[in-house]
């Protein structure tokens, strides 16, 4: 068995690959088990490493050292790879995914329990051809966390500054999109603030859309949101945030199925585990049980 760990340097604004590599030296010093650091140089990097060494690996466990879009690239390189396990020793930002353990995300961070962990079958979404694993959306959400970097990184915005700089400059282009949305056999059309597509629960770092949703039930939670003007939104943001979709029936459609369709006119920003794609087509479908996620012995899902 290999052990790698996939570090990118940009993850939490500061390289961590020495650290990385000192604590899994540290850990596997007894197990006398191959590994080996591999620092990404550019997008989707760690996807093409991934599957490289599974090619040649019997068995392949993989630690996604970064944030969610790090993570989501060991998973593309890992989906229906029978021969790997991948699993998110969290060094980014939002590190949303882990999430759905609630007190026992924290042991994500415990490298000797990753490394002694048992392997679970998660399920994945395909999203135009790019696996996910948390949450997928389309609309002024995406928008509005697709595009905080451009803020954040101004001198005299960044941090929360650059979140909430972002949401007025997305919500002064307008809240709503034209699209056509299909799910389960029905069509929902018209203005849409957003869709969300949930495999996971959280992200965007602090949002609980669907508090349910787990990533092991074979199903995938969808929430349509219908065009609403700027002042609702506001009023309905706290609460969608919450998880509170069923509070709101008039405006929020909840929907559990295996896939769902979207198509709009123009161009839409999709969030892709936080990851970006521009589309006017958007197919999002369920792959059941096809990722190996490694979990600290005895955690469950909240």
């Amino acid at each position: 068995m290999k052990h790698l760990f996939i570090v990118n340097p940009k993850a939490g604004g500061r390289d961590r690959t020495a650290e990385v590599a000192s604590l899994a030296r540290r850990a596997l010093a007894e197990r006398r088990a191959e590994y080996e650091i591999y620092t990404t140089a550019g997008p989707m990097d760690a996807a093409g490493k991934v599957a490289l060494e599974a090619e040649d690996c019997e068995a392949l466990r993989v630690y996604a050292c970064g944030g969610d879009g790090t993570l989501n690239e060991c998973v593309n390189g890992a989906a229906g790879r029978e021969n790997v396990a991948v699993t998110h020793f969290p060094t980014g930002t939002g590190n949303d995914f882990v999430k759905v353990f609630g007190a026992g995300a924290k042991r994500f961070s415990d490298l000797d329990a990753l490394i002694g962990g048992e392997v679970r079958r998660f399920d994945l979404m395909d999203c135009n051809g790019r696996a996910a694993l948390n949450i997928c959306s389309v609309g002024v959400d995406a928008r509005i966390g697709l595009e905080v970097h451009k803020y954040s990184s101004l001198p005299v915005l960044g941090g929360a500054t650059g979140y909430v700089t972002s949401t007025a400059v997305n919500l002064l282009r307008g809240v709503g999109r034209e699209m056509r949305v299909i799910c389960n056999g029905r069509l929902y059309y018209g203005e849409m603030s957003l869709v969300c597509c949930c495999n996971g629960s959280h992200y965007g770092g602090g949002f609980n859309p669907v508090p349910e949703a787990r990533p092991d039930d074979g199903v995938l939670d969808f929430l349509i949101v219908k065009g609403i003007s700027r002042l609702k939104f506001l009023a309905l943001v706290g609460s969608y945030a919450r998880g509170g979709y069923a509070k709101h029936p008039k405006y929020i459609t909840h929907v559990r199925s295996d896939a769902l369709e979207i198509k709009s006119p123009r161009e839409l920003l999709v969030n892709i585990d936080g990851e970006e794609m521009r589309a006017r087509h958007v197919s999002v479908k369920l792959l059941p049980g096809a990722l190996n996620f490694i979990v600290p012995k005895g955690i469950v899902t909240v």
